[in-house]
């Protein structure tokens, strides 16, 4: 078991850049696409997640220092450091838990498919990081490591039928054909999504509210291009840091045009980078489907699970994201109790919105009132979460510096995590009832959805 365990550690260890084509290419290969077409595949794939991982770490270097000079310029101060989603990632798989997530994981996904309550092979071992961290917090929560690796199995579970549910959207709206998206943050969002967009849906007057960011595109023509929304965003962002017209001439910011411009560049470049990764996925998506029909008549269609960048690229996933940046700084200081200031994370927002921009179906007015709300929320959950988020930090070895206390806004503003962690934290037993019962019965409404799927496209071959 250790053998294996430092197998998967290694793979781990490598990133999801090396990972992933590693993992595509065998795939390709198990299902007879072709050692040649397999191996091009992988290699895609992987040079897609590089070109995503250059623009998004652009994202956060232009951000992070003008949200920082906001901070500045407005006098805020709060005592619990956003420390960002790698050092999330880091301390998740140091942890126990995080020691065998990989094989769980994947043994999970095998009885689910198995037992047809999920239809998603999902290919992004990489996040598994979001369970384990969930399962960590569980641990702590509990004193018990076991009661950790329970955690993040129910996790997975869950977030793999909301990936299921969420995958027609993912296809109709983002654009990705046989792509599901069960990731651990993004995923977790889906549910508020749709509970609110019903509860708007029943508000007259509100209910006919519609800022569809693509029609808005066709209209205003090159102006409501996403070159030109982020540009002018850019330029709006950094006049409210206080930034000069000219580049500092210390170097420490671009100047509001230089930021502008280069938030116009990330809107550009996100869909290209993650077109170039769906290049790659389509050769194995197709040998999944046909393999599945050939030797599953009682399936229905098989997505491949992947990590939610790919679908960051939507023009009003970024649009309303960058207009919820500095937005999600003043929440920060004019919520009472929250104690979180939020800076490296702020990146990732986008990622919030990649389900709930098709289950709003591209209504940017929709969006904004669900993420300011969700934002808002995820304040006081990763206010909560900072003193357990920070022991496993501690016990992961990681370096705090000047830092007394820690959280993120991935995962620590994860309200399934949050959800799963506090009800353990009652008692292990009411924990893994409440979460047990929910994780085993979406499973089961998934398995007949599955199964009523598969009896029609058998009726209609």
């Amino acid at each position: 078991m250790e053998a294996i365990l430092g197998v998967f550690k290694f793979i781990s260890d490598m990133g999801a850049t090396v990972m992933m084509p590693i993992i595509i290419c065998i795939m390709g290969c198990i299902l007879k696409a072709g050692f040649g077409k397999s191996l091009r595949a992988g290699l895609t794939v992987g040079i897609g997640f590089i070109g995503l991982n250059l623009v998004t770490g652009m994202l956060g270097n232009f951000l992070a220092p003008a949200v920082t000079a906001m901070a500045d310029k407005f006098g805020l101060t709060l005592s619990v450091i956003d420390v960002g989603w790698p050092a999330a990632a880091q301390i998740a798989f140091a942890s126990t838990v995080g020691n065998v997530i990989i094989p769980v994981c994947l043994l999970v996904n095998i009885v689910m498919l198995l037992t047809n309550t999920t239809q998603t092979v999902d290919v992004d071992i990489w996040d598994y990081w979001h369970f384990a961290f969930t399962g960590a917090l569980v641990a702590i929560i509990t004193g018990n490591q076991f009661y950790g690796v329970i955690a993040a199995i129910l996790n997975m579970v869950i977030i793999m039928v909301l990936g299921d549910w969420t995958a027609k959207g993912v296809e109709d709206t983002l654009g990705l054909p046989g792509v599901s998206l069960p990731h651990g943050f993004t995923t977790a969002y889906a549910p508020i999504a749709m509970g609110m967009n019903w509860v708007l849906d029943k508000i007259p007057g509100v209910n006919k509210i519609n800022f569809d960011i693509e029609k808005m595109q066709k209209k205003f023509g090159v102006f409501g291009e996403p070159i030109l929304v982020g540009t002018v965003l850019g330029i709006a962002i950094g006049a409210i840091a206080g930034y000069g017209l000219a580049p500092a001439p210390d170097g420490s910011n671009p100047g509001f045009l230089g930021l502008g411009i280069n938030m116009g560049a990330v809107l550009v470049l996100i869909p290209k980078m993650a077109a170039l990764l769906m290049e790659g996925l389509l050769p194995i998506s197709d040998a999944a489907s046909e393999f599945i029909e050939k030797k599953f008549s009682n399936r229905g269609k098989i997505y491949i699970g992947l990590d939610s960048a790919v679908g960051v690229g939507h023009p009003m996933t970024l649009s309303v994201a960058l207009v919820l940046v500095p937005i999600t700084v003043f929440l920060a200081v004019l919520l009472p109790g929250n104690k979180v200031m939020p800076f490296a994370d702020l990146a990732v927002i986008p990622w919030m919105f990649v389900l709930i921009t098709p289950v709003v179906k591209g209504n940017g007015f929709r969006a904004i009132i669900i993420g300011i709300v969700v934002l808002a929320a995820g304040l006081y959950i990763a206010t909560d979460l900072s003193p357990m988020i920070t022991e496993a930090a501690i016990n992961a070895g990681f370096d705090m510096g000047s830092a007394s206390q820690i959280s993120s806004i991935c995962d620590g503003a994860n309200p399934l995590t949050w959800a799963i962690t506090r009800l353990h934290g009652i008692n292990f037993a009411v924990g893994i009832a409440v979460v047990g019962v929910i994780a085993l019965g979406l499973a089961l409404i998934n398995r007949k959805k599955i199964m009523k799927e598969a009896a029609e496209m058998h009726q209609n071959a």
